[in-house]
């Protein structure tokens, strides 16, 4: 296929380039992706539902990280670049909407594992067909993708032999650890790739856009979050709300909004300036380290967060529950503390690898956050939540007091560069309108 034929129908990207809208709109679907995965892994909860949910997440991961970073090689909204979006698009939907039958076809209807693998496969497909056409030109790029499409087809095949093998031969917990273990393998192939990619192989064309792409998807797990959060007293189903719903709603939109705030509020922006001055081969180690390797677990933290407010909320909700004096169960503690300490274990760790000066007050708040799993088996539903929302709080406020000169300084750089962009746009509209 002629270079002229791919020139004509892509657009490279630019340095300096930002998210478009369109890209905004494929992420919708990822939303739905992850409302689904939360909504099937809480209707029990139990270990075995949430490693298939984890699972699921992580090859959502591989498929959004793929699709982000064609993103920042072509214009996603020029040539057929929107054809290939709305393609993954469906078939995304398509995995979601099957993620109840990932690891177990359903009695009645089509074969949901295999509809699952299949739309795997497409979505990684399409994607390894966009790096193709995006490689075009660019030698440092063949080696990369040379290395992306094998292990699309292994982890995939090995996808539809999970589907197909274990349940003619095994049965019960037997089958559900033999296609859990061909996961991981599948799993692990996908990682061996990307960590087969040499450090100088990952260009980064638009450093405004990485940064953006991932500071958006951590945004849509916390939108998931809230989602799960009205989702979780059953609002739609005509449950009376009642006192302790809406307290427990106000104490889960806390600590949402709490950790929210130690990714947006500074953390973001310093890290995206740090990755634009970092020199060489320097910009490929640590934008995948810390964007590509450290928002994974951020992701499954949010995620497992959301978990343990549906359940905690619907539990609240429960007009034949003896109510609110009861204590919270093994898994939702768990998934609860858990959440909340994966994910700011994950984001010391950014904080680390992109700043170079972790806080001193993280690491209380997750020594703290750990010891609330044996204290809420001790006390109500509502105050073990008001318990985490006190920590996630005093962790910001403690924070933002401790670094409010830092912080203000480094504000006020950023508000003077907007002012200077806007004073662009002034003089301009001056000049021809």
């Amino acid at each position: 296929m002629s270079g002229w034929w791919v020139r004509t129908r892509l657009e490279p990207a630019a340095p300096g380039a930002r998210v478009t809208r369109l890209e905004l709109f494929y992420d919708l679907v990822f939303v739905y992706a992850f409302l689904n995965v939360t909504t099937v892994t809480s209707e029990a909860l139990t270990p075995s539902d949430l490693a298939k949910g984890l699972l699921v997440l992580v090859l959502l991961w591989f498929a959004w990280i793929t699709f982000a970073a064609l993103g920042n090689f072509v214009r996603a909204d020029q040539g057929f670049m929107p054809l290939i979006g709305f393609a993954t698009m469906a078939a995304i939907v398509g995995l979601a909407v099957t993620v109840p039958e990932a690891f177990a076809n359903r009695p009645g209807g089509l074969p949901g594992d295999l509809i699952f693998a299949s739309c795997y496969f497409v979505v990684r497909a399409l994607q390894v067909v966009g790096l193709g056409f995006a490689a075009t030109g660019l030698s440092r790029l063949r080696r990369p993708l040379l290395l992306q499409a094998p292990p699309v087809l292994i982890s995939t095949c090995l996808l539809f032999v999970a589907a197909t093998l274990p349940h003619r031969f095994l049965s019960g917990r037997a089958e559900f650890a033999a296609r859990a273990g061909i996961w991981l393998l599948a799993i692990a192939v996908e990682y061996t790739a990307s960590a087969l990619i040499r450090v100088q192989d990952i260009m980064i064309v638009s450093v405004e856009h990485w940064a953006d792409r991932y500071a958006q998807i951590i945004l849509i797990a916390f939108g998931e979050s809230i989602l799960s959060v009205g989702i979780g007293p059953n609002l739609v189903t005509g449950l009376p709300v009642s006192w302790p719903v809406l307290l427990g709603i106000a104490l889960s939109i806390a600590i949402i909004a709490a950790l929210w705030w130690t990714y947006f509020d500074s953390l973001a922006p310093a890290a995206e300036e740090a990755l634009r001055r970092t020199p060489g081969d320097a910009l490929g180690t640590r934008s995948r380290d810390a964007y590509m390797y450290l928002h994974l677990p951020m992701i499954v933290g949010i995620i497992l967060l959301s978990l343990g407010l549906k359940r905690v909320l619907a539990d609240l909700a429960n007009p034949g529950s003896p109510s609110t004096g009861d204590t919270l169960a093994g898994v939702e503690r768990f998934v609860l503390a858990g959440g909340i300490t994966v994910y700011l274990l994950a984001l010391t760790g950014f904080q680390w690898r992109m700043i170079g000066r972790p806080d001193r007050i993280t690491p209380w708040a997750i020594a703290l956050t750990v010891a609330q799993i044996p204290i809420a088996r001790l006390v109500p539903e509502l105050i073990a939540l008001a318990l985490l929302t006190l920590v996630t709080t005093a962790q910001v406020t403690v924070w933002a007091i401790r670094t409010r000169g830092r912080r203000r300084t480094f504000q006020q750089r950023r508000l003077d560069e907007q002012r200077a962009l806007e004073a662009g746009e002034i003089e301009w509209r001056r000049r021809h309108m």
